[in-house]
Protein backbone atom coordinates (compact mmCIF):
# COMPACT_ATOMS: atom_id res chain seq x y z
CA UNK A 1 0.00 0.00 0.00
CA UNK A 2 1.52 3.52 -1.23
CA UNK A 3 2.25 6.37 1.84
CA UNK A 4 -0.26 8.79 -0.03
CA UNK A 5 -2.92 6.13 0.80
CA UNK A 6 -1.97 5.26 4.48
CA UNK A 7 -2.09 8.66 4.81
CA UNK A 8 -5.36 9.22 3.67
CA UNK A 9 -6.48 6.61 5.69
CA UNK A 10 -5.17 7.64 9.05
CA UNK A 11 -6.82 11.24 8.24
CA UNK A 12 -10.26 9.44 7.43
CA UNK A 13 -9.36 7.79 10.85
CA UNK A 14 -8.49 10.79 12.78
CA UNK A 15 -11.72 12.91 11.50
CA UNK A 16 -14.01 9.56 12.00
CA UNK A 17 -12.58 9.89 16.11
CA UNK A 18 -13.13 13.49 16.29
CA UNK A 19 -16.54 13.22 15.39
CA UNK A 20 -17.41 10.52 17.71
CA UNK A 21 -15.63 11.87 20.49
CA UNK A 22 -18.09 15.23 19.64
CA UNK A 23 -20.70 13.83 18.98
CA UNK A 24 -20.59 11.82 22.70
CA UNK A 25 -18.90 15.11 24.43
CA UNK A 26 -22.47 16.74 23.24
CA UNK A 27 -25.28 15.16 22.67
CA UNK A 28 -26.47 13.84 26.17
CA UNK A 29 -29.54 11.89 26.48
CA UNK A 30 -28.74 12.06 30.29
CA UNK A 31 -28.88 15.99 30.24
CA UNK A 32 -25.96 18.37 30.57
CA UNK A 33 -26.01 21.44 32.92
CA UNK A 34 -22.72 23.84 34.78
CA UNK A 35 -19.65 23.50 32.62
CA UNK A 36 -20.39 20.26 31.40
CA UNK A 37 -20.42 21.67 27.17
CA UNK A 38 -17.22 22.07 25.28
CA UNK A 39 -15.08 24.71 25.80
CA UNK A 40 -16.35 24.70 29.55
CA UNK A 41 -19.07 27.07 29.10
CA UNK A 42 -22.73 26.62 30.81
CA UNK A 43 -25.30 25.16 28.28
CA UNK A 44 -28.05 27.07 30.04
CA UNK A 45 -26.09 30.93 28.88
CA UNK A 46 -24.78 29.89 25.67
CA UNK A 47 -27.49 27.08 24.39
CA UNK A 48 -27.51 23.76 22.85
CA UNK A 49 -25.59 24.46 19.84
CA UNK A 50 -24.81 20.75 18.98
CA UNK A 51 -28.79 20.41 18.24
CA UNK A 52 -28.67 21.99 15.26
CA UNK A 53 -27.88 22.80 11.43
CA UNK A 54 -26.73 26.54 12.06
CA UNK A 55 -24.51 25.65 15.55
CA UNK A 56 -23.89 29.11 16.25
CA UNK A 57 -27.46 30.65 16.36
CA UNK A 58 -31.22 29.79 18.26
CA UNK A 59 -33.99 29.55 16.38
CA UNK A 60 -36.75 31.67 17.10
CA UNK A 61 -39.39 29.02 15.56
CA UNK A 62 -38.61 26.99 18.80
CA UNK A 63 -40.40 28.69 21.86
CA UNK A 64 -39.15 27.93 25.42
CA UNK A 65 -40.90 29.09 28.34
CA UNK A 66 -41.48 29.02 32.17
CA UNK A 67 -44.80 28.85 33.59
CA UNK A 68 -46.06 29.98 36.71
CA UNK A 69 -43.73 32.49 37.27
CA UNK A 70 -44.27 35.25 39.99
CA UNK A 71 -43.65 38.70 39.79
CA UNK A 72 -41.38 39.28 42.78
CA UNK A 73 -39.92 36.30 44.87
CA UNK A 74 -40.70 35.63 48.82
CA UNK A 75 -37.45 34.60 50.70
CA UNK A 76 -37.61 30.73 51.36
CA UNK A 77 -40.76 30.24 49.29
CA UNK A 78 -41.57 26.81 47.43
CA UNK A 79 -42.27 27.98 43.72
CA UNK A 80 -43.87 25.02 41.46
CA UNK A 81 -42.79 25.92 38.02
CA UNK A 82 -42.90 24.49 34.56
CA UNK A 83 -40.04 24.33 31.58
CA UNK A 84 -41.99 23.82 28.47
CA UNK A 85 -40.98 23.74 24.74
CA UNK A 86 -42.99 24.19 21.78
CA UNK A 87 -42.17 24.11 18.03
CA UNK A 88 -39.38 22.55 16.43
CA UNK A 89 -39.33 18.99 14.52
CA UNK A 90 -42.10 16.71 14.85
CA UNK A 91 -41.82 14.61 17.51
CA UNK A 92 -40.91 11.47 17.48
CA UNK A 93 -37.80 8.68 17.34
CA UNK A 94 -36.12 8.35 20.93
CA UNK A 95 -35.58 11.73 21.81
CA UNK A 96 -37.99 14.42 21.82
CA UNK A 97 -36.31 17.53 23.85
CA UNK A 98 -33.98 18.82 26.51
CA UNK A 99 -33.30 21.80 28.92
CA UNK A 100 -30.38 22.92 31.09
CA UNK A 101 -31.66 25.52 33.54
CA UNK A 102 -29.34 27.96 35.98
CA UNK A 103 -30.32 30.18 38.79
CA UNK A 104 -27.76 32.51 40.62
CA UNK A 105 -29.72 31.71 43.93
CA UNK A 106 -31.85 29.29 45.80
CA UNK A 107 -31.99 25.49 45.12
CA UNK A 108 -33.60 23.67 42.31
CA UNK A 109 -35.30 20.46 42.60
CA UNK A 110 -37.69 17.92 40.38
CA UNK A 111 -41.42 18.51 40.57
CA UNK A 112 -43.32 15.98 42.07
CA UNK A 113 -43.81 12.48 39.59
CA UNK A 114 -40.82 14.28 37.31
CA UNK A 115 -38.24 12.53 40.05
CA UNK A 116 -37.17 10.29 37.13
CA UNK A 117 -37.16 13.22 34.36
CA UNK A 118 -35.44 15.49 36.10
CA UNK A 119 -31.62 15.95 38.05
CA UNK A 120 -29.80 18.27 39.60
CA UNK A 121 -25.96 16.82 39.50
CA UNK A 122 -23.62 18.67 42.05
CA UNK A 123 -24.83 21.60 42.10
CA UNK A 124 -28.31 22.76 43.22
CA UNK A 125 -28.38 25.76 40.96
CA UNK A 126 -28.14 23.35 37.90
CA UNK A 127 -30.93 21.71 36.74
CA UNK A 128 -31.55 19.62 33.71
CA UNK A 129 -33.30 16.49 32.22
CA UNK A 130 -32.05 12.66 32.66
CA UNK A 131 -32.22 9.86 30.21
CA UNK A 132 -36.00 8.91 30.93
CA UNK A 133 -36.71 12.83 30.64
CA UNK A 134 -35.62 13.28 27.36
CA UNK A 135 -38.21 12.18 26.06
CA UNK A 136 -41.68 13.94 26.72
CA UNK A 137 -44.74 13.79 24.84
CA UNK A 138 -44.94 17.39 25.46
CA UNK A 139 -41.76 18.31 25.74
CA UNK A 140 -42.71 20.00 29.22
CA UNK A 141 -40.98 19.27 32.82
CA UNK A 142 -42.16 20.43 36.22
CA UNK A 143 -39.36 21.73 38.55
CA UNK A 144 -39.20 23.08 41.86
CA UNK A 145 -37.49 26.46 42.90
CA UNK A 146 -36.75 27.62 46.12
CA UNK A 147 -36.13 31.16 46.41
CA UNK A 148 -32.95 32.23 48.79
CA UNK A 149 -32.95 33.96 52.32
CA UNK A 150 -34.15 37.25 52.47
CA UNK A 151 -31.25 40.13 51.58
CA UNK A 152 -30.35 37.94 48.53
CA UNK A 153 -31.46 40.15 46.15
CA UNK A 154 -32.28 39.99 42.38
CA UNK A 155 -32.14 36.48 41.31
CA UNK A 156 -31.44 35.43 37.91
CA UNK A 157 -32.30 32.56 35.65
CA UNK A 158 -30.96 31.06 32.43
CA UNK A 159 -32.40 28.33 30.37
CA UNK A 160 -31.63 26.39 27.36
CA UNK A 161 -33.83 23.84 25.39
CA UNK A 162 -33.35 22.26 22.48
CA UNK A 163 -36.29 20.37 20.38
CA UNK A 164 -35.62 16.89 18.40
CA UNK A 165 -36.58 14.77 16.12
CA UNK A 166 -34.98 11.77 17.91
CA UNK A 167 -33.15 10.47 14.89
CA UNK A 168 -29.31 10.94 17.15
CA UNK A 169 -28.15 13.17 14.36
CA UNK A 170 -28.16 16.94 15.12
CA UNK A 171 -29.15 18.23 11.46
CA UNK A 172 -33.08 18.99 11.75
CA UNK A 173 -32.86 19.57 15.69
CA UNK A 174 -33.06 23.30 16.96
CA UNK A 175 -32.86 25.28 19.63
CA UNK A 176 -33.25 28.44 21.89
CA UNK A 177 -32.78 29.86 25.33
CA UNK A 178 -34.22 33.26 27.76
CA UNK A 179 -32.77 34.64 30.75
CA UNK A 180 -34.90 37.16 33.40
CA UNK A 181 -34.38 38.03 36.56
CA UNK A 182 -36.77 38.44 39.77
CA UNK A 183 -36.68 40.82 42.67
CA UNK A 184 -36.86 40.06 46.04
CA UNK A 185 -40.47 41.38 47.52
CA UNK A 186 -43.98 40.80 48.52
CA UNK A 187 -45.54 37.83 46.75
CA UNK A 188 -49.16 38.80 45.65
CA UNK A 189 -49.53 34.92 44.09
CA UNK A 190 -50.13 35.86 40.80
CA UNK A 191 -48.11 34.60 37.90
CA UNK A 192 -47.13 34.82 34.08
CA UNK A 193 -45.30 33.08 31.76
CA UNK A 194 -41.97 34.04 30.53
CA UNK A 195 -40.84 32.94 26.77
CA UNK A 196 -38.46 33.28 24.17
CA UNK A 197 -39.46 32.69 20.86
CA UNK A 198 -41.40 34.10 17.86
CA UNK A 199 -44.82 33.54 20.31
CA UNK A 200 -46.08 31.52 17.71
CA UNK A 201 -47.98 29.14 20.10
CA UNK A 202 -51.06 27.55 18.86
CA UNK A 203 -54.08 28.00 21.28
CA UNK A 204 -55.67 25.09 22.46
CA UNK A 205 -58.37 23.15 20.77
CA UNK A 206 -61.81 23.92 21.50
CA UNK A 207 -63.46 21.10 24.20
CA UNK A 208 -67.05 20.92 21.83
CA UNK A 209 -68.24 23.17 18.85
CA UNK A 210 -69.48 25.73 20.64
CA UNK A 211 -66.99 28.74 22.11
CA UNK A 212 -67.99 29.54 26.05
CA UNK A 213 -68.39 33.30 26.37
CA UNK A 214 -66.13 33.70 29.51
CA UNK A 215 -62.87 32.26 26.94
CA UNK A 216 -64.09 35.19 24.84
CA UNK A 217 -63.41 38.00 27.05
CA UNK A 218 -66.93 38.97 28.08
CA UNK A 219 -68.09 37.76 31.44
CA UNK A 220 -71.74 36.58 31.39
CA UNK A 221 -73.49 39.16 33.40
CA UNK A 222 -71.94 41.56 31.46
CA UNK A 223 -72.81 39.86 28.19
CA UNK A 224 -76.62 39.51 29.67
CA UNK A 225 -76.37 43.12 30.48
CA UNK A 226 -75.16 43.95 27.19
CA UNK A 227 -78.50 42.42 25.43
CA UNK A 228 -80.81 43.84 28.35
CA UNK A 229 -79.55 47.47 27.36
CA UNK A 230 -79.89 46.89 23.43
CA UNK A 231 -82.95 45.70 23.76
CA UNK A 232 -84.09 48.91 25.79
CA UNK A 233 -82.58 51.04 23.54
CA UNK A 234 -84.73 48.87 20.31
CA UNK A 235 -87.95 49.72 22.53
CA UNK A 236 -87.69 53.38 23.06
CA UNK A 237 -87.27 53.91 19.13
CA UNK A 238 -89.69 52.16 18.46
CA UNK A 239 -91.70 54.10 21.30
CA UNK A 240 -90.69 57.33 19.74
CA UNK A 241 -91.99 56.04 16.20
CA UNK A 242 -95.48 55.30 17.09
CA UNK A 243 -95.86 58.28 19.03
CA UNK A 244 -94.66 60.29 16.05
CA UNK A 245 -96.44 58.42 14.28
CA UNK A 246 -99.85 58.49 15.83
CA UNK A 247 -99.83 61.40 18.20
CA UNK A 248 -99.29 64.22 15.18
CA UNK A 249 -100.84 62.51 12.53
CA UNK A 250 -104.20 64.25 11.46
CA UNK A 251 -105.23 60.94 9.60
CA UNK A 252 -105.50 58.42 12.61
CA UNK A 253 -108.99 58.00 13.29
CA UNK A 254 -108.66 57.52 16.44
CA UNK A 255 -108.09 60.94 17.94
CA UNK A 256 -110.56 63.00 19.27
CA UNK A 257 -112.97 65.48 17.38
CA UNK A 258 -111.61 68.39 19.64
CA UNK A 259 -108.10 67.79 18.66
CA UNK A 260 -108.71 67.49 14.83
CA UNK A 261 -110.11 70.45 15.69
CA UNK A 262 -107.52 72.13 16.43
CA UNK A 263 -105.20 70.95 14.04
CA UNK A 264 -107.27 72.27 11.59
CA UNK A 265 -107.97 75.66 12.94
CA UNK A 266 -103.48 75.61 12.95
CA UNK A 267 -103.81 74.79 9.46
CA UNK A 268 -106.07 77.34 8.85
CA UNK A 269 -103.61 80.26 10.85
CA UNK A 270 -106.66 80.39 13.23
CA UNK A 271 -106.31 81.16 16.97
CA UNK A 272 -108.37 78.94 19.55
Amino acid sequence: MSTSTQRVRHILIGLLVVLLIAGSSQARPSGITGGEAEGGTDVAKTGCTCHSGNAIAPDDSVTVMVVDVPYQYAADQIYALKIEIIGGPEIGGTASGGFSLLVSDGALSAGAGYEDMVQNGDDATSLTHTQAGSNPTDRAWMIVWTAPATGSGDVTFWLAGNSVDGDGAPIGDAWNRLSFSLGEGEDSGNTRTIFAGNGDVAPPAAESDHIDLHHMGAPFRAHWLGLLGFGAVVAVILFCGFFLRYGFSRHYKGRSNLVRLRMKHLRRGDQL
